[in-house]
């Protein structure tokens, strides 16, 4: 029997941030094409919930209490997962906070650095100890992997008083591109999904469409906010086989809303 052109069947995706908002869109692409899907979420409830959500997709599905910006626990937290599925083929470094409040000048160090920890810090532990496993089997004899990093617009524009988010983005894309270059020689492949806009619990109310849903609406060729499933597709992709020749590159998914001038 033929399989699909993004079959995941027997591959194992670390999704980090996986259990609401555009985590879970990642998570639930990987699960529709057969993949076995690690949420690492702090909230043990959203955690439940998207397990019985992806399981009801017939997919095989972990959850487990990780901060992200210990690496201890993330280390801890893969070597879970080797025991319990055997492998690694895909991880999603999505969690993170959402930009911070008020002015620069008002923002203090210390929340600055905390920021970092989690948004800069713990996804590049995430990605490099994801990579070590792969790395790993692949000395083995068997190559292939990806690293695939949340990132957003502000790579690209400037974005007033959220100098960490900005910051923590920016960087992140500039250690995928070293790492897709630096693992490329195992077939590890690493890119970075730049989201515009995007609707989700973070921006506003559950259903209909808020005042800011509409404000950048308006802004975006595509006239609607975007969605977490509008996600599911790329990390379907990004997860296969089928982007096996595909590295190093920022896939930014905002309706055209930054080349709309």
């Amino acid at each position: 029997m033929a399989k699909g052109l993004f079959d995941l069947t027997g591959k194992v995706a670390v999704v980090t941030g996986g259990n609401s908002g555009i985590g879970l869109g990642f998570a639930r692409g990987i699960a529709k094409q057969g993949g076995s899907v690690v949420i690492w979420g702090r909230n043990a409830e959203k955690n439940a919930a998207a397990k019985a959500e992806l399981e009801a997709l017939g997919a095989r599905v972990a959850t487990a209490q990780v901060d992200v910006s210990s690496e201890q626990q993330i280390i801890a937290g893969y070597d879970a997962v080797i025991k319990e599925l055997g492998r690694v083929d895909c991880v999603v470094a999505n969690a993170g906070l959402p930009p911070p409040r008020g002015g620069t000048l008002d923002q203090t160090t210390k929340d600055y650095l905390t920021f970092m920890d989690i948004s800069l810090h713990g996804a590049y532990y995430t990605l490099r100890e994801g990579a070590r496993h792969m790395v790993k089997r692949a000395e083995a004899g068997e190559p292939g992997g990806s690293l695939i990093f949340c990132g957003s617009l502000s790579m690209f524009k400037g974005l007033p008083g959220k100098v960490p988010y900005a910051a923590s983005k920016a960087a992140m894309g500039a250690i995928v591109r070293t790492m897709a270059v630096e693992f490329g020689k195992f077939g590890i492949r690493a890119n970075t999904v730049a989201p515009g806009y995007i609707k989700t619990g973070m921006t506003g109310e559950a259903t209909g469409l808020s005042q800011i849903d509409k404000y950048f609406a308006s802004k975006t060729p595509i006239p609607r906010p975007g969605y977490p499933a509008d996600f599911e597709g790329i990390a379907a992709y990004l997860a296969s086989d089928a982007s096996s020749f595909h590295t190093g590159d920022t896939l930014v998914i905002d309706g055209a809303s930054l080349i709309n001038l």
